[in-house]
């Protein structure tokens, strides 16, 4: 289906405004001027037959024998002066004294319409089919000196004259409108040429495709994006930005200093520069955010663009492949480690020292079948049995004491808690719980997980030194360690963040001894 130009409607739309206006006010004006022509002529054609009823001489005259003789002349005088179609005069029983055709003097008057002025002695309009044709008649009643009526003036205008006048006066009008008409299809030319100026020569419908098309893409796109005008009005904020700010839609055509905290979009507004890279801390997320201007087509800033990314998720994938790392150089550990074993038990075996080698494998053994017990047949999800295995390796490597709860029961995870997230949570928190321990004598750190009940509880706990009371508070705070060195302080931030987006939430106290508890729930 061929599209219609914006172009095309704006001239067919204001064409058929003024045409169907032209109409309307043409019909009206043509009603209300063929009412007012009526009027007046009527007015006159009575005005000029009361004139010739009172004149002594027309009254005079109808004493004599032959009354035409004298009425005739004058009122045929007076009918060539005022442009009048017919001045007939006649007496009490309508026979005429005076007629433009002289051959139908003496005859009876026609038209049936002048019982008002030869009965009751009216003066008044009216419209009939007389001998020459449809007129409009003014008709006056003659009075003798007695009072009364001797006979009667007729004075008309033929009707299609009246309309001949009309037309001439429409005629007028017409070519006023047509004028109109062509003022308005010029402006509508103009108009529709100023109007795809402004929207760059687009139509329509392909504003509508771009609109769809740009709503699209930002939706797909993971970076935020705030757009302000020239006065600092939010124009435009997509999901991202919204997820990243915890806003809503309704923050739209807002200032956006009062949504978004520590901008500097004014100054890009003001100075017209580009800012790149900039990093701070939005909704207790680390993003990086670049501010563009919109400038117009005569160089002016009417606008700017700002879009952020998250920094958290960044570092939240290289601590993924951090751990990922950890865990392969945790189980080349292990590897090492139980090879020197059996490196020993071949010695022991070469030298004959078999009780020592049985005790070493009862020893091992004894060590393996608890823990594995626990690790492969009561932890039943694969995952956390390689995250589980990968830090028991880091443990051996450190001499920390890693235990699993023998209470410990877990089945295969729901879909929606995948390997990242998990790595994410417990890698950090079983991280965090050996680093505790590294300066103690007694090296334990303690890992319990049950699934029994509507969440999954993970809990980490360990014999370090605990948290100062007035730490606590700045626990999972971006940027916030207990610790001392850099790029220290998102650890326990994306644990939080992380278990905030399955839907759960995470506690922690300390132990009586002074060892810190890290409990998490997620939903099944």
């Amino acid at each position: 289906m061929q599209k219609i130009s914006l172009k095309t409607k704006i001239l067919v739309l204001i064409t058929g405004l003024i045409v169907l206006v032209t109409i309307l006010l043409t019909a009206i004006n043509a009603y209300l001027e063929s009412k007012d022509i009526e009027e007046q002529i009527g007015q006159q054609a009575l005005h000029v037959a009361t004139t010739i009823s009172v004149m002594p001489t027309i009254v005079e005259a109808y004493k004599l024998e032959n009354p035409s003789e004298v009425i005739q002349p004058i009122v045929e005088e007076i009918r060539e002066f005022i442009g009048a179609e017919f001045i007939v005069v006649g007496n009490h029983d309508s026979i005429r004294y005076a007629h433009p055709d002289e051959e139908k003097i003496g005859k009876k008057m026609v038209g049936g319409d002048n019982d008002r002025a030869l009965l009751h002695g009216e003066y008044y309009t009216s419209k009939a089919v007389g001998s020459l044709g449809p007129s409009l008649r003014g008709k006056a009643p003659i009075f003798n000196k007695n009072g009364e009526v001797i006979g009667i003036v007729s004075v008309g205008f033929m009707v299609d004259d009246i309309r001949t006048i009309v037309f001439n006066r429409l005629l007028k009008i017409s070519g006023a409108s047509l004028i109109v008409l062509l003022i308005g299809i010029i402006g509508g030319i103009l108009l529709a040429k100023n109007i795809r100026k402004e929207i760059f020569g687009l139509e329509p419908y392909q504003i509508a495709s771009l609109f769809r098309d740009r709503n699209a893409i930002l939706s797909s796109v993971k970076e935020g994006i705030i757009a302000i005008d020239h006065q600092g009005m939010i124009t435009m904020m997509n999901e991202s930005a919204q997820r990243i700010l915890g806003l809503s839609k309704d923050h739209v055509h807002k200032r956006i200093e009062d949504v978004f905290p520590n901008t500097r979009m004014y100054h890009v507004l003001s100075s017209g520069d580009t800012m790149k890279d900039d990093e701070m801390i939005l909704n207790n997320r680390q993003v990086i955010v670049n501010r563009t201007p919109i400038v117009s087509d005569e160089g002016n800033v009417v606008g700017v663009v700002a879009s952020f990314r998250d920094k958290t998720e960044i570092n939240e994938m290289l601590t993924t492949l951090t751990e990922v790392r950890k865990y392969s150089e945790d189980l080349r550990a292990q590897t090492h480690e139980f090879t020197n074993k059996l490196y020993v038990l071949s010695g022991l075996l070469q030298l004959g020292h078999y009780d020592e080698a049985i005790e070493l494998i009862q020893t091992e053994s004894k060590m393996n079948i608890v823990q594995n017990k626990v690790l492969l047949q009561q932890i039943q999800d694969r995952t956390v049995q390689a995250i589980l295995l990968g830090k028991i390796g880091k443990a051996s490597e450190k001499k920390i004491d890693f235990k699993i709860d023998g209470n410990s029961h877990l089945k295969k995870l729901p879909k929606h808690i995948d390997l990242s997230k998990l790595i994410t949570i417990l890698g950090n928190l079983l991280d965090n719980a050996m680093e505790a321990v590294e300066h103690k004598d007694e090296k334990i750190v303690t890992f319990f997980v049950t699934d029994i009940g509507r969440d999954v509880v993970f809990e980490v706990s360990d014999g370090g030194d605990g948290i100062a009371e007035e730490q606590v508070e700045r626990l999972f705070e971006l940027g916030y360690s207990t610790k001392q060195g850099n790029d220290r302080g998102f650890g326990l931030a994306l644990v939080k963040q992380t278990v905030h987006e399955l839907g759960g939430h995470i506690e922690f106290h300390n132990q009586s001894n002074g060892g810190a508890v890290f409990s998490v729930f997620l939903p099944k």
